[in-house]
């Protein structure tokens, strides 16, 4: 990590009142993909990581039984309990939480983040995936800045004082080895994608069954 969590804590409380309406059409696609394959059932429980003004989760809320979103930032959680709030949105909890420590023991169903990641170093990334495989979710839904290519600093998406994005295939590696399968892969932009994982097991059971 670039910079420490409070730094980054900081930067975001900053942005927090404007974040929703500074996003790229990219950011918006990822976003958009990152809820389509999460595609909850009224009885599964989502974790939303690094959830920001809540774009994800209250989105997925409406479909789903539970919606459980963490973040770092004050300002953002407050952003996001406020919207939850304006739209009579009751199964939602925002709580203080990061992807190594996500404060939240209980089950999960499926598990979400969108444009964080790409924050932590590469041995941060594999320690987050490990913690997040140890959840035991279903499925996995990561957006964000990945490389599909050679990495390009003069790209909108990567700024190298504060981004530290992985390539697509050292996060697959991570998802491995944490004991997922990854089953898609989505390019919105050589420099942004989303990638779905299952754990290995659901992977396995949905191809005997094809």
């Amino acid at each position: 990590m670039k910079r420490s969590l409070d730094e980054h804590a900081a930067r975001f409380d900053e942005q927090a009142s404007e974040y929703d309406d500074s996003k790229s059409e990219e950011y918006n696609a990822c976003a958009n993909l990152v809820i389509e394959h999460a595609a909850p059932g009224a009885d599964d429980i989502v974790l939303d990581l690094a959830t920001g003004t809540g774009a994800i989760a209250l989105a997925l809320a409406p479909d789903a039984k539970r919606v459980v979103g963490r973040d770092i930032s004050d300002g953002m959680l407050a952003e996001a309990k406020r919207k939850a709030d304006d739209e009579g949105l009751e199964n939602l909890a925002f709580d203080t939480g990061r992807f190594r420590e996500p404060a939240y023991d209980g089950p999960v169903d499926i598990v979400t983040s969108n444009f964080a990641m790409h924050h932590l170093s590469d041995a941060e990334k594999r320690e987050a995936i490990a913690v997040i495989g140890d959840l035991e979710p279903r499925t996995f839904v990561l957006g964000d800045v990945m490389f599909f290519g050679e990495p390009d600093p003069d790209e909108p998406f990567y700024s190298p004082e504060v981004d530290d994005p992985a390539t697509v295939g050292m996060l697959a590696d991570a998802f491995t080895d944490a004991g997922f399968s990854l089953t898609a892969v989505e390019r919105v932009h050589d420099q942004v994608g989303v990638l779905v994982a299952e754990r290995s097991s659901v992977a396995g059971d949905a191809a005997v069954g094809e």
